[in-house]
Formats: structure tokens, C-alpha cells, sequence
């Protein structure tokens, strides 16, 4: 019985030209793993081009590679015809604006992919998406229907795009999943967020760490988890709520009945935020995991009654 998912992890032209005739004419393979290679927008021309025949794969990952707007772009078309690709990986290449246009219009015809990665860490950078791309982007998310999970870690958002990304979330029922990590929507984009944390019944994991959030943005986000039912993970890491913010994700977490994990780390939050987080944990009975490394927080007292406390991940 020939087997019902084959994975490919090569290097080299030979290797690539390989890989191409499976996908035109493999009946089984569902996975392909070009991560961390040499592929280009040459070789990307020649994957769509394959794509668009392809009745099988459900996996590409082209993670970590060289690939510019003029390779997305033939991969966006070969989305709109592709029935089959559940999972994208784009993550760590050159794409800028252009691609992520050519991505979003995709998005709005494909209904299939549920999974887009076009984020990548900080060493790397992640990709370029900036105004443009990000724009059309949350423009797609209006319409599409399919996609569950989308990263744009470590792109070039700003608070504009962030705005507009909340505005789609007013409306979209199916994203699940949205990494901003690494970006610049600021306070205004946190802001944006918070309002549409109000109406979003799918959203369960969001994570905003490094985004230059300040007071104003934790207070906005902390009034949203008063209502908000679906959110279980927020990652806030790496911003500067400070103490007030932190007071009130504080009050925040004692109506709130669904957030398990917070992610506070470096955000500037000292002793009276800190004891009012300790205080709200004594009745909180959701939350799991919180992460309030790198502050300025001292042992006054606050903390004490954690040593005859429920088991909590610090």
C-alpha cells in the first residue's frame, strides 16, 4: 500500500527539480520541507507553477529562504486555483509589500489555507510587510473564511495597519490565532485591538509582545478582557504598560473567566502592580501561566501567600 504522506528535505537544483515532478505527479505526497535553503524567486516561479496541478500537498514550508515579492507573487496565484494547500510557511525570506498584496487578494478567493506563516524570529527579521501589505492583508481578512492562523511576527506594521487588522477582527469568524509580535502598532494599534476584543468571539490566541504598547494601550486592553469570553493566551511581553497597566489587567483578571496564559515580562511594572496582581490571582480560577519576569517588582509582602497557594507558572 503506497504510503499517504511522503516528506521531502533537500538541498540543491537536482533536488528542487525532483521535488517538482512528485508534485505534478504524485498521487500521495502531502508535506513538502524545503526549510532553510537556497530557494529564490526563480525556484518559487517553478513551485507555483506545480501548485497549480497539485491535488495532494497539503504542507509547503519555504521557512527561512530567499524569497523576494516576484516568487510570492506566483505562489499567491497559484492559491487562487490550488484546492489543497492547508499550510503555508513563508516565514524569514525578502517579501515586502507587494507580496503581501499579492497574498491578500489570494485570500480572498482561496478556501482552503487555513495556516499562513509570513512572520519569523528576531534574528531574522522576519519579512518587510509594511503599510501596503498589511493594509490588503487585513482587508482579506474581511471576506476569507478558512484561514485560522496568521503570523506577521517581525514585519513592518505599524500603528495603521494594526488598526486596520482590529477593524477586519470586528467582522471575521474564523481566525483563531494572530501573531504581531515584533512590529510597531504602538499604542494607537493597542488601542484598536482592545475595541475589537469586545466584539471577537473566535480570537483565542493573541500575542503583541515588542510593540511599543504603552500605559494607554494596557488600560485598553485590560477593559476588553473585562468582557471579552474567547481569549485564553495574551502575550504582552517586552512593552511599556508599566505600573497603571498592570493595576489594571489586575482588575482585569478578576471578572475575566477565560484567560489562562498572560505574558507581562519587561513591561516596567513595580510594586503596586505587582501586589495588585498577586491580590487578583487569589480569586482569579482561569489563569495558569504568568510571566512577569524583568520587572521592578520587590517582595513586600504581596507575594507571600503564594507558598500555600493553587500551583501558578511565574
Amino acid at each position: 500500500m503506497p504510503p499517504t504522506s511522503q516528506t521531502i528535505r533537500t538541498k540543491g537544483s537536482e533536488a528542487l527539480a525532483e521535488a517538482l515532478k512528485a508534485l505534478k505527479t504524485s498521487s500521495t505526497l502531502t508535506t513538502l520541507n524545503f526549510r532553510s535553503n537556497k530557494i529564490g524567486d526563480n525556484e518559487s516561479v517553478a513551485l507555483a507553477e506545480a501548485l497549480k496541478t497539485n491535488s495532494t500537498l497539503a504542507t509547503l514550508d519555504l521557512a527561512n529562504n530567499s524569497i523576494g515579492d516576484n516568487g510570492v507573487q506566483a505562489l499567491a496565484a497559484a492559491l487562487k486555483v490550488n484546492s489543497t494547500l492547508i499550510t503555508l510557511d513563508l516565514a524569514d525570506n525578502s517579501i515586502g509589500d507587494n507580496g503581501g498584496q499579492a497574498l491578500a487578494a489570494a485570500l480572498k478567493t482561496n478556501s482552503t489555507l487555513t495556516t499562513l506563516n509570513l512572520g519569523g524570529d528576531m534574528l531574522r527579521r522576519g519579512n518587510k510587510i509594511g503599510d501596503n501589505g498589511g493594509q490588503a492583508l487585513a482587508e482579506a481578512l474581511k471576506s476569507n473564511s478558512t484561514l485560522i492562523t496568521l503570523d506577521l511576527g517581525n514585519n513592518w506594521i505599524g500603528d495603521n495597519e494594526g488598526q486596520a487588522l482590529a477593524e477586519a477582527l470586528k467582522t471575521n469568524s474564523t481566525l483563531k490565532t494572530l501573531n504581531l509580535g515584533g512590529n510597531k502598532i504602538g499604542d494607537k494599534g493597542g488601542l484598536a485591538l482592545a475595541e475589537a476584543l469586545k466584539t471577537n468571539l473566535t480570537l483565542i490566541t493573541l500575542d503583541l509582545e515588542y510593540n511599543s504598547i504603552g500605559e494607554n494601550g494596557g488600560l485598553a486592553l485590560a477593559e476588553a478582557l473585562k468582557t471579552n469570553s474567547t481569549l485564553i493566551t495574551l502575550n504582552l511581553g517586552n512593552n511599556w504598560i508599566g505600573d497603571n497597566g498592570g493595576r489594571a489587567l489586575a482588575e482585569a483578571l478578576k471578572t475575566n473567566s477565560t484567560l489562562i496564559t498572560l505574558n507581562l515580562q519587561s513591561n516596567s511594572i513595580e510594586d503596586n502592580g505587582g501586589q495588585a496582581l498577586a491580590k487578583a490571582l487569589k480569586t482569579d480560577s482561569t489563569l495558569t501561566i504568568l510571566n512577569l519576569q524583568s520587572n521592578s517588582i520587590e517582595d513586600n509582602g504581596g507575594w507571600r501567600w503564594l507558598r500555600h497557594s493553587r500551583p501558578t507558572h511565574l
